[in-house]
């Protein structure tokens, strides 16, 4: 059964290969032909939803270790791997770090998966004006105020 807005939690929790293909399969081609919404939930469990759902509303508002976008592709023997995955969430902010939540999720449920993120974003909070910045080409400069930007991580949203 797929979530509906009113549900507390969005996110579809995937815990097997065939679940994975059931809720694929639940989605238009067009749908499954792009990435999707994932959070690895505070349990370590990864959960799934449509690609502009938010990353907030797919957990259900909990803190988690890490968030972004996932996309899948179907191998020669029917089963599906992981294509592409990335940090890219707004919402939570994830640092680079998140990288071993994600890896141990998609290996818990089985997915063959790449050894790190095929797509890494970079976010900085500005101590000037306080905009959360998507950092681009490795320049920390705030994009509002054109204040300098920490080198290190500055967000606390959804961390542990």
């Amino acid at each position: 059964m797929r979530a509906r807005a009113g549900d507390h939690t969005l996110g579809r929790r995937v815990r097997t290969p065939a679940e994975l293909d059931g809720w694929l399969g639940e989605l238009a081609p067009a749908e499954r032909a792009e990435p999707v919404t994932y959070v690895i939930d505070p349990a370590g469990a990864l959960r799934l939803a449509p690609r502009r759902s938010e990353h907030v509303a797919c957990v259900g508002g909990a803190a988690v270790p890490a968030a972004g976008e996932i996309g899948f592709a179907r191998q020669a023997d029917g089963w599906w791997a992981v294509r592409e995955v990335s940090n890219q969430s707004t919402g939570y902010c994830p640092d680079l770090d998140c990288w071993p939540a994600v890896a141990t999720a998609l290996d818990r449920v089985g997915l063959p998966r790449p050894d790190g993120f095929t797509h890494a974003c970079v976010f900085r909070r500005c101590p000037a004006c306080a905009q959360v910045n998507l950092v681009k080409d490795d320049d920390l400069t705030g994009a509002v105020c054109d204040s300098a930007l920490p080198g290190e991580w500055n967000l606390d949203a959804g961390r542990w």
